[in-house]
């Protein structure tokens, strides 16, 4: 996203942490001085989850199966693949979230049924309507917002209790980015009790100060409040759901199962609204939160060849196209095509002697290119100069498994082609991913440094903690001299604890580990001096 776009604008006002400028107008965030792309980010958490792999199976992750919105465009499937460099794991697929739930649930499936998935998460929205039929998963359509989830349901609650709090109090707490992790915090709980229980109380002692001295937040919201706060947020998933019906050519009684996906799809009143939408309750047979992860796992297992026998064929979730003359957008893609793909179109020249083309790829599906969002732009130059018309290009796009665009253009005349050398108007440049490698590469040998001083840092303090309690219980055992030097030991093992000097904590672990033999030995005989 743009740092100036009304989206990043809106999250600046409750985010507990700083969202900056950038260079190239995107957003990103700032964290004790330092600024992060979402693109690092990401790769922190993938980096997270690849080390608890790795702990769990004992050995390298190097590979991985991504889900991600299915209203993803291209440049948010792209930094998907770049955080994933970042984190050291080769992405081998990239696959739609309400695709991965489909693919848990149609995992050993003979029957044929028309499935709806309503993806709603915690930043994004998508639904999706499939075809399961033995094994074969075919994505009709998908519809969707990628600005719209669990988030926009906590900020809610979070207004609702600035409110209330400076009604009361006239303390403003959006200034404060400490009282606002709290708040959210404390929203996302009171939600999360909402799914269950008819009222939930928030408890924030010392929220504020003032003069007359500190300040507290103690309120009951109700399901009731809570629902009429948010129920514009459950309209705006209507119309998504509405246009997937419409693209796939299916009513809603021609929906043979309704999944759930998603931790806010807990909440009552989104559960209500499935129903009406589509004129049945959704099914209970699959866990919201767990579900994606398990279709990632399938994918996996199709990936290496453990799973066989079931069929995926996703679509595209957006049109692409280039703007044209007048700045029309011209689709060469239409959405909900069926990936892999390859489309091409044909333009010609509008002015005599025309050297070179600018072609702008954009995605979207607004008629003006300006409203549609830029993938970038390249030239195809060198054309042979001929009157305007006569020089024909053919302009190919195609879409891998990953629903990740490539491009071409090639002079039909002559044969020429020229691949496309994006200039993205977003995200890392070749040169920012190599930069932040190298540090990443150097961050994890410091890392690994400091992971082995803390080991021996541990070691050192259990160590000394049984240490100091043998030494009071048999150090009279000891001569005057080792009672001596046993002190000082301690006293100086102490001292070191913590130290980030890996020889000083080894040095102080080999004199403890030193005294601990003498007292094991005057243990073994107490009755005189060793």
């Amino acid at each position: 996203r743009k740092f100036d776009s009304p989206e990043v604008e809106r999250a600046r006002q409750f985010s507990p942490f700083e969202i900056v400028d950038s260079q190239n107008g995107d957003a990103r965030v700032s964290v004790h001085g330092r600024v992060y792309s979402p693109q690092e980010i990401s790769s922190i958490v993938l980096d997270r989850l690849k080390a608890s792999a790795e702990d769990f199976l004992g050995e390298a992750v190097t590979e991985a199966v991504v889900t991600v919105p299915a209203y993803f465009d291209d440049m948010q499937r792209q930094a998907t693949k770049d955080a994933g460099q970042l984190a050291g794991l080769q992405i081998k697929r990239i696959i739609n979230e309400p695709t991965a739930a489909a693919l848990a649930y149609g995992l050993g499936r003979s029957s044929s049924e028309r499935v709806a998935v309503y993806d709603l998460g915690g930043g994004t929205f998508d639904i999706s309507i499939l075809e399961v039929n033995d094994g074969v998963l075919e994505v009709l359509s998908t519809s969707g917002n990628t600005f719209l989830g669990g988030e926009d349901f906590d900020e809610r609650i979070v207004n609702w209790m600035i409110e209330q709090f400076q009604l009361e109090t006239n303390i403003d707490l959006r200034a404060d980015r400490l009282a606002l992790q709290r708040l959210k915090e404390a929203a996302e709980r009171a939600k999360c009790e909402l799914s269950s229980l008819t009222e939930a109380n928030i408890n924030l002692p010392f929220i504020a100060a003032d003069a007359s001295g500190p300040k507290h937040f103690s309120k009951a919201l109700t399901r009731d409040q809570f629902e009429l706060l948010v129920s514009d947020l459950v309209e705006q998933t209507i119309e998504p759901c509405q246009k997937a019906l419409w693209d796939s050519k299916l009513k809603p009684s021609d929906i043979d199962k309704v999944l759930l996906v998603g931790g806010q799809t807990r909440t009552p009143i989104i559960m209500r609204a499935v129903q009406e939408i589509f004129g049945r309750d959704p099914s209970a047979e699959i866990n919201p939160d767990e579900v994606v992860a398990m279709g990632a796992a399938v994918q996996g297992g199709v990936l290496t060849g453990d799973v066989k026998d079931i069929v995926l064929l996703d679509v595209l979730p957006l049109s692409l196209g280039v703007e044209t003359r007048g700045g029309l957008f011209t689709r060469i893609v239409e959405r909900n095509s069926t990936i892999p793909l390859r489309n091409s179109l044909t333009f010609t020249t509008v002015v005599d002697n025309q050297s070179s083309v600018d072609i702008h790829v954009l995605q979207g599906e607004r008629e003006v290119a300006k409203g549609n969002r830029s993938l970038g732009k390249f030239e195809f130059i060198e054309l042979p100069q001929a009157p305007r018309g006569a020089t024909q290009i053919e302009v190919a796009f195609e879409v891998d498994v990953n629903g990740i665009l490539s491009v071409s253009a090639q002079d039909k005349a002559t044969g020429r082609q020229q691949q496309m050398n994006l200039t993205p108007s977003s995200g890392l440049s070749t040169d920012e991913i190599e930069r932040l490698l190298a540090e990443a590469a150097t961050a994890a040998e410091t890392d690994l440094r400091i992971k082995e001083v803390i080991a021996l840092q541990n070691k050192l303090k259990s160590l000394m903690r049984n240490t100091e309690r043998t030494f009071k219980e048999f150090g009279d055992s000891l001569s005057a001299s080792e009672r001596e030097e046993g002190e000082r030991t301690l006293k100086e093992s102490n001292a070191v604890l913590q130290s980030e000097d890996e020889a000083e904590v080894k040095q102080a672990l080999a004199h403890i580990q030193l005294l601990a033999e003498r007292l094991t030995l005057a243990m073994l005989n107490p009755g005189g001096n060793v």
